[in-house]
């Protein structure tokens, strides 16, 4: 009875968030509904029917989803002085609060003034890091939205951002201003990548970077079509499934403890690529979404996993509403694994004829299970679909395990010795290439990606809801077989 109504808040209360991404209805609306909770909660205690205490449940939760929307969109303290010098030459001092991105034409850095964070795009020199205060001199500008079908500007206020710079002069002021912890693992990365470099070559040593640590600036840009292009872009974003491979390859080396160690070792696993990585909050909502399917998959309690893994969701969109619609990594993360849990165990007996061994039959049920349960939103994302992602996906995820293992090592050991690390360098690079050509050859394939630009939020919605009824059909049809036997 307790879940019951634990899911009719949570239920209420995402979509008092989720509603009011789409239209503000103001505090005084949020109010009213919180009222109306609390008038049929009065109505509950007069003892005149339960069903006032979901119609209570539902309307509260939902009134303090708006009213937590609302909150979070409001404009900062200084918005009004620095909208002053919106489309005019500003001179302003921040610290630079993230990891520089590198681009092909541009880097791209986060600065802080005040309670504000514009989104830079400056020239490659001078070079500045995480930590570094500088001065900007050059044209504020509010942020613009491209086309109808993306909202640019509610995607960076997400994160902070309200204003843009293009090209700015710029000046350091001084340096170490950022938190020391977090200037040291961005250190720690950047010396990993460098050892990478150091042993294999480019394009490969890219790739490899976007494989373990999510680093995807060094990546050519003909490289990022063909991703594009074959369905591939999730193997070099720090999603769900990339730090599951990480944690259930650990769980693996120490099957040979008891069950518990195991998931020990692969929530270590998990938290420390976190902190490797930088511990972003792209990075720790993925880390999350792993664990669960880590745990689904070692406990075999999908239900209760199941409901820890909407409680995570649930905190985190309650600590950044604006997630929920705006953040495609926290989208991609909480479907896969979805599909993880409960996709990938109906795929595996569908795959009798596969073989169990090398994990084989596994790696190809989850593998299908994540592509099933990310495609309506990947399509709508991007506006296109690959025809042969699921062909390119069979062909190379199963080698991405074993890629990442000998990646890391190669990464972890040239950093102490270059020397070492070039026979794992060696290792590495034969699998890169090979995941490099499967993945070129089928980019060049006439018709491999196909425009799906009418493919609205109603369509989404409604993939949605029939995967969702196939798989309760499915998993219906399974318990009937069990009790008939």
């Amino acid at each position: 009875m307790q879940q019951k109504f634990s899911v009719v808040i949570l239920s209420g209360f995402v979509s008092g968030v989720f509603i009011s991404s789409f239209i503000s209805f103001g505090e005084a609306f949020a109010s009213l509904f919180i009222f109306l909770g609390a008038v049929f909660f009065f109505l509950h205690g007069m003892k005149i029917g339960k069903l006032f205490l979901i119609v209570s449940l539902i309307f509260a939760s939902f009134g303090f989803g708006i009213l937590r929307y609302e909150y979070a969109d409001k404009t900062p303290a200084s918005y009004g002085e620095l909208e002053k010098m919106a489309g005019g030459k500003a001179d302003i001092t921040g610290v630079v609060i993230d990891e520089p991105s590198k681009k092909s034409n541009y880097t791209e850095l986060a600065v802080k003034t005040g309670d504000l964070i514009i989104l830079v795009y400056a020239n490659h020199y001078p070079k500045f890091n995480y930590g570094d205060k500088i001065t900007l001199k050059g044209t504020l500008e509010k942020p613009e939205n491209f086309n109808e079908s993306f909202d640019w500007k509610k995607y960076l206020a997400k994160s902070g951002i309200y204003f843009e710079m293009f090209y700015p002069e710029a000046e350091l002021v001084s340096s170490g201003n950022g938190h020391w912890l977090k200037k040291r693992l961005f250190s720690f990365k950047e010396n990993f990548l460098s050892a990478i470099a150091g042993v294999i070559s480019e394009p490969h040593a890219a790739f490899l970077g976007g494989l373990t640590v999510g680093a995807r600036d060094a990546i050519p840009n003909s490289l990022k079509e063909d991703f594009n292009t074959t369905g591939m872009t999730h193997i070099v974003a720090l999603s769900g499934y990339n730090v599951t491979i990480i944690a259930d390859n650990i769980m693996r080396a120490f099957s040979f403890l008891p069950r518990m160690f195991g998931m020990g070792a692969g929530s270590l696993g998990i938290a420390f690529f976190a902190i490797m990585t930088g511990a972003s909050a792209t990075t720790v909502r993925a880390s999350v979404m792993a664990l669960m399917a880590v745990l689904a998959g070692a406990t075999g309690r999908i239900y209760a996993v199941t409901w820890a893994l909407f409680l995570a969701g649930f905190f985190m969109i309650l600590q950044n509403p604006k997630i929920l619609r705006f953040d495609t990594s926290f989208q991609l993360s909480f479907a896969a694994t979805l599909g993880l849990i409960y996709i990938s165990p109906i795929m595996s007996k569908k795959l009798w004829f596969m073989p169990k061994k090398f994990k084989i039959r596994e790696t190809i049920s989850a593998t299908l299970s994540a592509q099933v349960a990310v495609l309506p939103l990947i399509v709508y994302k991007i506006g296109s679909v690959s025809l042969l992602s699921l062909f390119v996906n069979l062909l190379v995820l199963p080698f991405i395990p074993i890629t990442m293992f000998f990646g890391f090592l190669t990464g972890a050991i040239g950093m102490f010795s270059a020397f070492l690390s070039v026979p794992l360098g060696w290792i590495s690079y034969v699998f890169l290439q090979y995941e490099l050509y499967v993945i070129k050859s089928f980019a060049k394939i006439p018709y491999a990606s196909v425009a799906a630009s009418g493919f609205s939020e109603i369509f989404l919605i409604l993939s949605y809801a029939i995967i969702f009824l196939a798989i309760l059909h499915l998993h219906k049809k399974e318990k009937l077989a069990e009790q008939e036997s």
